[in-house]
């Protein structure tokens, strides 16, 4: 077997973990895709006459080029659509295995991957590296360009960040949407009166708002980073919202007649909003299981 041939097969043998690995990074299927890709280009070009373990080379490479998406992609202030928390995952016009992305996406949790994606690159590679996959501080630091014990701060402030998803899942179904329902209340309140404060009692300090293109195309802002930021998109406006049970965690909808035209979708984690996502596309709309609460 040639060496080119030999790479291929091992490279096949480590895909499903690249993969994983990418996953749990970018919180898009078709990204980890792409990332894989360039994985196995980046192999096919190197040296690797020297490399002793050839799969936790290929994690770090892969782990690299999800950073640089991260980081490509927080300065074009762009997330992908798949990141929603309630967002159910479609099926790929590629022709990828529907039933293994859903065991994907379930073994992560779309709420957690809300909640990475209220991190900055370097604290979500840390994280995933390490507490999901094991990897060693020394081999995470040269990856963010960071010594072994900051490269551990950095997945301590991020684990800190998202123990609350591990704790709302263990809660009583129906206590933790009477807790949600309490918080978006409150929210709507807040919103409605232009009460600043209490905006910010509501919000994570490093909550993220998010909308989609057809929300921002009819006024709302496409990204807002942190609780003062995003306290003044909504403070005296959502007068036309009232609440909503959409895919059976609560949320807002302005919806004039009953059909929903906006869709506010909440990230909730020990009573604090942690991510808002704004969402108008009428296609997007049509897959939600949307029902309209009493306001």
């Amino acid at each position: 077997m040639d060496e080119h041939a030999f790479l291929a097969q091992q490279f096949e043998a480590n895909r499903t973990h690249l993969r994983a690995v990418a996953y749990r990074m970018l919180g898009s299927l078709s990204e980890a895709d792409d990332a894989v890709q360039e994985s196995w280009l980046r192999l096919s070009r190197a040296d690797t006459s020297d490399v002793a373990n050839l799969g936790g080379w290929l994690t770090t490479v892969v782990a690299r080029v999800c950073l640089d998406m991260l980081r490509s992609r927080q300065s074009r202030r762009e997330e992908p659509l798949e990141a929603s928390i309630h967002e159910p995952i479609m099926r790929r016009e590629d022709g990828g295995d529907p039933e293994d992305e859903a065991i994907l996406a379930d073994s992560v949790g779309l709420a957690l991957l809300v909640v990475l994606n209220t991190l900055n690159p370097a604290e979500r590679l840390a994280f995933v590296l390490h507490d999901l996959f094991d990897v060693p501080f020394d081999e995470i630091a040269p990856i963010v360009g960071r010594s072994p014990t900051a490269a551990r701060q950095l997945a301590s402030r991020a684990r800190r960040r998202v123990q609350g998803v591990g704790e709302a899942a263990t809660t009583n179904p129906q206590a933790d949407l009477a807790r949600q329902r309490a918080v978006v209340d409150a929210f709507l309140a807040a919103s409605r009166s232009g009460d600043f404060d209490a905006l910010l009692a509501l919000l994570d300090p490093n909550v993220v708002l998010h909308a989609d293109q057809a929300a921002v195309a009819v006024g709302a802002a496409s990204e807002a980073r942190g609780a003062q930021a995003v306290a003044q998109q909504f403070a005296g406006r959502a007068r036309v919202a009232q609440p909503a049970l959409i895919n059976g965690a609560v949320g807002l909808a302005w919806a004039p007649g009953g059909a929903p035209r906006v869709v506010f979708d909440f990230t909730i984690t020990s009573g604090k909003i942690v991510a808002i996502t704004l969402i108008a596309d009428p296609e997007r709309l049509r897959q939600f299981d949307l029902t309209l609460l009493d306001d």
